[in-house]
């Protein structure tokens, strides 16, 4: 019914182990229809089975397919959740410093200090150096939030039994997206709606018979300026997925193992267990690297667009 592989993208379900949500259906009537619809020959008990585990979330709003996908309607899946969670988390957090800024009161405490060493970096190492000083500081509040949005999504990935939303296409699309939307407000605005087009072609000193040479140009730049956004979104998320395949794959290998020896089994257990381990601090070094270029490609995209080419 379920399939590893899967568990790795977006679902309509959060998964934890099977003692802590056992799953006791008594009939088949009480299993959700569209299971039953799905896998019509499947038993009661192997209902029960592959359920546990699984807390289903209710779906108001939609009529769901299978865990992975809605037949009709808006499906509310676990990382709609959990992008809520990441932004509650930082509201949380940063409205609470900010009264203390209002106050006038000294940075206090480790998580005062650390949320500000952030907060300064991306404003003087990333945004004011890529955009420009006096056009930087419009744009800071937005880098912020990307950078923190991100980083506590990809942080997530790491909590056991949640997930990180940075997986999925629609996140890591709609955040290029929004990217895209900022590039092109900020230079129509800079430049007005058509001279921004004509700064996407570099000023040269042409003769008249080599002019469609200047057409030619504004197509590539064009093609690029929305391929380099929709590689900022696909990088991300590449980043992201690839590490969890990479654990899984580790992990893996104790469940392809338990049929041999003992002994086998026993050394590539202690193998992939200190594997995933070193290779979960690697996620979390690159939970806070893939935050950091998202935001820095972001300031030079926005800064591309509101200077001269």
């Amino acid at each position: 019914m379920a399939n590893a592989v899967l568990h790795i993208k977006d679902g309509y379900f959060f998964e934890v182990p099977k003692a802590l949500w056992p799953c006791h259906y008594t009939d088949l009537s009480q299993v959700p229809q569209f299971l039953v619809k799905a896998h019509p020959h499947e038993s009661l008990a192997e209902f029960n089975n592959q359920l546990s585990g699984k807390i289903l979330i209710p779906q108001p709003f939609a009529t769901l397919k299978s865990l992975y996908h809605t037949e009709s309607g808006f499906g509310i899946s676990k990382f709609m959740i959990l992008e809520l969670v990441a932004a509650l988390i930082i509201a949380v957090i940063f409205i609470r410093i900010s009264r203390k800024i209002e106050t006038g009161e000294a940075p206090k405490g480790r998580w005062w200090n650390l949320c500000e060493v952030f907060l300064v970096f991306i404003r003087d190492q990333i945004a004011r150096p890529a955009i420009g000083g006096h056009d930087a500081d419009r744009f800071v509040p937005l880098l912020w939030t990307f950078f923190f949005f991100i980083l506590t999504c990809n942080l997530l990935g790491l909590v056991p039994w949640a997930g990180a939303p940075t997986g999925a296409f629609a996140t890591t699309l709609g955040l290029a997206g929004i990217v895209f939307a900022t590039t092109l407000a900020a230079g129509m605005l800079r430049f007005g709606p058509i001279g921004f087009w004509i700064n996407q072609v570099p000023h040269m000193d042409l003769p008249i018979w080599l002019s469609p040479l200047k057409l030619m140009i504004f197509v590539i730049e064009v093609i690029g300026l929305i391929i380099k956004h929709i590689v900022l979104g696909v990088r991300l998320l590449a980043n992201m997925v690839a590490g969890h395949l990479v654990l899984l794959g580790i992990m893996g290998l104790i469940v392809a193992s338990a049929a041999s020896a003992t002994s086998t089994w026993t050394v590539v257990t202690v193998i992939s267990v200190l594997g995933s381990t070193a290779f979960s601090l690697l996620e979390l070094f690159v939970a806070f690297l893939q935050a950091y270029i998202f935001t820095f490609l972001s300031a030079l995209f926005i800064g591309a667009a509101i200077h001269h080419h």
